[in-house]
């Protein structure tokens, strides 16, 4: 017969055992989805209206870290490049910011814009360019715009965060940004109504999510990886405040703490992207989902495991963007969301039948 002590020890070695389990899966899961990120870029850099051959890559490359693309294959590849990994920034906040909206509000519908913020972005970047703004005043107008309507959700749902009672107001707090986009959604078109024919290509293009201005920033990505590390420290308090706030709070989480800094992570994370690439749909919204349904619930493995996914499907539906009719390029928001609707509704169709 065991005795408690050998019977304890058991169970420790099986629980580590487990535990070494999980973390092996994770960290496959991780890898294989960095390689196929690595994969996505360089195809973004290959392919477009004018090919750049595989074998030239190499060559190109070492010509743009001289800091002296002079080839074809290099010029085209450094604009590309850039194009991506701009893409892939903005993909991967969304679908972070996603992940923390819906598990601080507990509803599947909730992401970012949904709750205004992007609505309040495009009020700012449209007014800016009706001002004939600069490309930085319409970044910052835009950046301006999503952190005033997210300030204005705040105070508004300030005593709900605090007290960790969210759960209970989600529905209110989803109306409260509603309306708040609906506002916005009014501004946008009266601006539209009012802009001269030179500048309402541009402002109808920011509305629809648009990469081909976009630049390689050192913002987004700063944004991006502060908020990850963060969001990773948080992985197991998340995971119990996804369950119940009693529970999480019985088991010494800081309820009102951890949702104020899940709404302010988010807020920052969408202000980054869309300053970045404009008003792009679905991204936020289908990753998690997708992500939860393939891999589990689990956020410390969801946080990571949505940030590289985002990113790998904004790079994509770019490439997509460029390339279908090429040498015209369609807006990436378009492109998202004629992928993101029927997913969506299939994911909704599982959903229901669980």
């Amino acid at each position: 017969m065991d005795t408690p002590d050998k019977s304890a020890k058991m169970d420790g070695k099986n629980g580590g055992s487990g535990n070494n389990s999980g973390r092996g899966r994770a960290a496959l899961i991780v890898g294989v989805l960095l390689v196929a990120a690595l994969a996505s870029v360089l195809l973004a850099c290959v392919a477009g209206s004018v090919g750049v051959p595989v074998a030239e890559l190499a060559s190109g490359l070492a010509e743009i870290l001289r800091g002296q693309p002079e080839s074809l294959p290099a010029v085209l590849l450094e604009l590309r490049l850039a194009r991506a990994l701009a893409a892939f920034a903005t993909g991967a906040s969304l679908a972070l910011a996603g992940v923390m909206m819906q598990t601080l509000l507990r509803n599947p519908l909730a992401d970012p814009y949904v709750l205004g913020v992007s609505s309040g972005a495009s009020v700012g970047a449209l007014a800016a360019m009706l001002l004939a703004g600069a490309t930085w005043m319409v970044d910052a107008g835009a950046f301006c715009g999503a952190a005033a309507i997210s300030l204005l959700l705040y105070l508004l749902a300030r005593r709900d965060l605090r007290n960790g009672q969210a759960e209970g107001r989600a529905p209110l707090i989803l109306l409260t940004g509603v309306i708040l986009a609906a506002g916005c959604g009014a501004l946008v078109t009266l601006m539209l109504s009012l802009a001269p024919d030179t500048s309402l290509r541009g402002m109808v293009f920011w509305l629809m999510g648009d990469l081909s201005g976009a630049q390689t920033a050192w913002l987004p990505w700063l944004v991006l990886l502060v908020v990850l590390a963060i969001s990773l420290r948080q992985g197991r308090p998340i995971n119990l405040l996804a369950l119940h706030d009693d529970a999480a709070a019985t088991l010494g989480v800081r309820v009102g703490a951890l949702r104020k800094s899940l709404f302010v992570c988010a807020t920052l994370l969408t202000a980054s992207a869309v300053t970045s690439a404009g008003s792009i749909g679905f991204v936020g919204l289908i990753v998690p989902h997708g992500c939860r349904f393939a891999f589990g619930a689990d956020h410390r493995v969801l946080l990571p495991v949505a940030m590289l996914a985002g990113g790998i499907f904004l790079v994509l539906a770019d490439t997509l963007a460029r390339t279908l009719l090429a040498p015209q390029q369609l807006p990436v928001g378009a492109v998202t969301a004629l992928i993101g609707v029927p997913v969506f509704l299939l994911q909704l169709h599982q959903l229901h039948r669980k």
